[in-house]
């Protein structure tokens, strides 16, 4: 089965967030659209799914619509396996995380360059700073050729990383990041820092890649969903998965020391004594606590969604987590947390 994808955002002011957000699930729900949305005062930010390409289109003329936006830059691929497993629309004070809410971008275009405009800056010009916004783990699987790692655990730390820099004021700066929302408020703090001559990309990475596969940007493009990352193709990463223990992009491959099962996990906590060669925390966990003794792999809540839904497993199934609390099936056929003694 494909799933058809969408990565956008779109900044405007909002108000009455709870009625937006009951909309945004109500359409969702009609047109089997999965995903996460982030609503705020300042706008949306949003991957979204689905298994119709026409209920994809739907949903995206509706965002229009609804929103009002003459013009929002929808960032299209497809995977061969299910992004997300429902569709989940989360209320924060700001869509992209800066600490600087209702701090907005001017309407219109501010110094981006569309991928042609970027991919000729980088073959035909060299006096030029390029700065990758993104945070350290993203980096390291994929860049563009002579692009600065930040080396920050978040993007809140960015503004600090440019002040230490001492980068001349009147340097021409290039920014860029996975879809181009973080640029957006990142070249606000390049400007406020005195730079003028500086550049975003429009619609990130994702973008770039739809139109130069295997040219400037080398490696792959972490997506923050079940792909883990995209390859030059925007397909789904056939190299990596979210590490089990520690949730960064991982291609390490073990076989568990304890239930004996096949997995990758990241190069960090390859090296950590307590976590290398084990499939999970609850495998590190357990080998910690009974060392030399094998046991069976604990199910996954999306693996008990799937064995449900397929019949591989009773309705009834469920995954102990704590002594009282268990993952069971709801009636939406979702994995969720329970009271182990709940029916």
């Amino acid at each position: 089965m494909s799933y058809f994808i969408s990565a956008f955002y779109h900044f405007t002011r909002l108000q009455n967030l709870e009625a937006i957000k009951a909309d945004l699930e109500k359409t969702a729900e009609k047109l089997s659209i999965r995903g996460l949305l982030i609503l705020g005062p300042e706008g949306i930010n949003t991957t979204c799914s689905s298994s119709s390409e026409d209920d994809l289109h739907a949903f995206k003329v509706w965002v229009l619509q609804y929103f009002n936006a003459s013009a929002i830059t929808f960032k299209d691929s497809r995977s061969d396996r299910p992004p997300f497993r429902r569709y989940k629309v989360k209320i924060r004070e700001e869509i992209v995380t800066t600490g600087l809410p209702g701090v907005m971008p001017p309407e219109g275009k501010n110094h981006h360059l569309s991928p042609e405009e970027w991919n000729r800056v980088l073959k035909e010009e060299s006096d030029f700073v390029m700065i990758d916004t993104r945070n350290w783990y993203e980096y390291k699987i994929g860049t563009f050729k002579g692009a600065l790692n930040p080396d920050i655990e978040k993007f809140t730390d960015f503004p600090a990383y440019i002040e230490k820099q001492g980068i001349s004021k009147d340097k021409k700066m290039l920014i860029f990041c996975t879809g181009g929302i973080r640029c957006e408020k990142g070249i606000l703090e390049l400007q406020n820092q005195g730079y003028s001559d500086v550049y975003q990309l429009e619609g990130g990475i994702l973008n770039y890649l739809e139109k130069f596969p295997n040219d400037q940007f080398g490696g792959e493009c972490f997506v923050f969903d079940h792909r883990v990352a995209v390859d030059q193709n925007l397909a789904p990463s056939a190299q990596y998965v979210l590490c089990p223990h520690c949730g960064q992009p991982g291609d390490t491959k073990v076989i568990c020391k304890r239930c004996d099962y096949e997995d990758k996990i990241c190069e960090n906590c390859s090296r950590l004594p307590f976590k290398q060669a084990t499939c999970s925390k609850n495998c590190a966990h357990q080998w910690e606590l009974n060392p030399g003794k094998k046991g069976q792999r604990q199910l996954l809540p999306f693996e008990l969604e799937h064995q449900v839904r397929t019949g591989a497993a009773s309705p009834h199934a469920s995954i102990p987590v704590t002594r009282t609390k268990a993952t069971r099936i709801n009636e939406q056929g979702q994995a969720v947390t329970v009271n182990s003694c709940s029916n």
